[in-house]
């Protein structure tokens, strides 16, 4: 793909408040305002009148679409953010360099919306700092909390450059912050990796406490391991998704390094996803044989758990395979799809699908409409926010004031 004739939009002063791009007269913005209109009333429905108005969880059911989605979906499918840092600052492979920030971009927005949609299950947004004075240390969620608040705060440092680059002519004492941010960058990415490796797989080990109530087909000891193997894959996968809406989307507004470098990215992406998917294919099967569970394979459930691995798995890794070898970026694009919907596949079979697998159908849990339209509603908000920094600030390309500053 050639940057020679391409014109960047690069926002001025002029353009930096210019809104046009969120003009209502769009049809994809008056879509997106209903959304955001919808999901607004929602949110006093559920702060006003309580968690039972909109949903239908239960003692049986106590975590189900918000966590499952929101949470267990959001946390992986944000590790784009780890996975590109390490590979451009710790292994320094360079020429990735043109992803880093746009992959920090959707992790720190990933993350950012994650506390925000665990506010509605939660409810008492007053109380979340709470954990932080009465620390219980002997609690797997304190461990979470506590990684994904500091990992949070490593992501907004990270992805603050941008900001501190669009506003540096309006307000230039920011040029200092922005200075001692790029000079710290290993420390953060090296910080930042401990943080994910923990927190991803906490978010596995959460389903450790029941292995009564998850199907054995999923529950395993080496849960936390698995949950972390497939965020690796889930980070990989979402830059080349990602990559893929934006070169859509905001093509206009990508610098030519960030044109020329995306299908390499994108065909070195998908060759270590390969790799990946294949290991966690062999880590599940062999577990499975291990813990002698073959014989839950003739089952409904053991057919669909084998639809999950042969489909959302082994299949994406088969594409990724043949895309990478011959370096087709059609095939990368497909397998990244693929294997999005795998790792949001996987989450809602450990913590709604083969969670209570045991109990009647009438009483399994099955998300409310509204549940639904709310994480509808934090999906829309996090695209709407998402434009709006693409929009005005350097993303995908790099800000001419600072070019080569890295």
């Amino acid at each position: 793909m050639s940057g020679s004739t391409h014109s960047i939009v690069i926002p001025t002063k002029d353009k930096m408040l210019n809104l046009g791009e969120f003009s209502l007269k769009r049809p994809g913005n008056q879509i997106t305002a209903v959304i955001l209109v919808v999901g607004f009333i929602l949110t006093v429905i559920r702060f006003t009148q309580g968690i039972g108005s909109i949903t239908n969880l239960d003692d049986n059911a106590p975590w189900g679409m918000w966590i499952g989605f929101d949470l267990l979906c959001g946390v992986s499918l944000a590790a784009g953010g780890y996975f590109t840092t390490v590979a451009c600052y710790i292994f320094g492979m360079k020429h990735f360099h043109s992803a880093v920030r746009p992959a920090i971009t959707t992790a720190f927005l990933g993350y950012a919306f994650v506390v925000f949609a665990l506010l509605y299950d939660l409810g008492h947004p007053l109380r979340l700092p709470y954990m932080f004075f009465f620390p219980g240390t002997t609690s797997v969620l304190f461990e979470v909390g506590l990684c994904v608040a500091t990992y949070l705060t490593v992501l907004f440092v990270e992805f603050s450059v941008a900001p501190m680059e669009w506003l540096a002519q309006k307000f230039p004492f920011l040029l200092k912050w922005r200075k001692y941010v790029i000079k710290v960058t290993i420390l953060l990415t090296i910080f930042g990796v401990c943080l994910s490796t923990l927190h991803q797989s906490s978010l596995g080990a959460l389903y450790l406490i029941a292995p009564s109530k998850l199907h054995p087909l999923w529950y395993s000891p080496f849960i936390p391991m698995f949950f972390f193997v497939s965020s690796m894959v889930a980070g990989s996968s979402m830059v080349i998704f990602e990559g893929m809406f934006a070169h859509k989307g905001v093509h206009h507004y990508m610098d030519a390094t960030h044109l020329r470098e995306a299908d390499d990215v994108a065909f070195s992406f998908a060759k270590a996803a390969s790799f990946i998917l294949f290991g966690y294919f062999m880590l599940k099967f062999i577990d499975m044989i291990v813990q002698a569970n073959y014989y839950y394979l003739f089952s409904g459930y053991g057919m669909w758990w084998c639809i999950e691995m042969l489909f959302f798995v082994l299949m994406p890794a088969l594409i990724y395979a043949k895309g990478a070898r011959e370096r087709n970026i059609t095939l990368c694009r497909i397998g990244s799809i693929n294997a999005v919907a795998g790792i949001i596949l996987n989450r809602f079979n450990v913590s709604m699908i083969a969670f209570n697998y045991q109990l009647p159908a009438s009483e399994r849990y099955f998300p409310s409409i509204w549940e639904i339209c709310i994480s509808i509603f934090v999906v829309t908000l996090i695209v709407t926010v998402y434009r709006f920094i693409v929009y005005h600030m350097p993303v995908l390309y790099e800000h001419p004031n600072f070019r080569d500053e890295h």
